[in-house]
């Protein structure tokens, strides 16, 4: 296991069972590995599923928002909240 700031996680060549098809789902397909904002969920693999796609249906979903309003909308929030995400 690796520390991503205080969060114990597991790395994704280390992944077994249903913990490497969650890695293997929510890797970025460009560079092939996980961001380390899903990898914190590496000790419980149905959640690092559910926040991908809940952030995927935020982001890419139907909505009145252009897509680059919501990424400003997550930006703001993330410097008010002191957050480098």
């Amino acid at each position: 296991m690796t520390k991503v700031a205080w969060i114990a996680t597991i790395e994704e060549e280390d992944a077994t069972g249903a913990l490497k098809e969650a890695y293997d789902e929510c890797a970025d397909r460009k560079v092939g590995r996980t961001a380390h904002i899903l990898k914190v969920h590496s000790l419980n693999p149905l959640s690092m599923v559910t926040h991908r796609r809940f952030y995927r249906a935020l982001m890419f979903g139907p909505s009145p928002l252009k897509r680059y309003q919501r990424e400003m909308i997550g930006a703001l929030v993330s410097t008010i909240n002191g957050c480098h995400y």
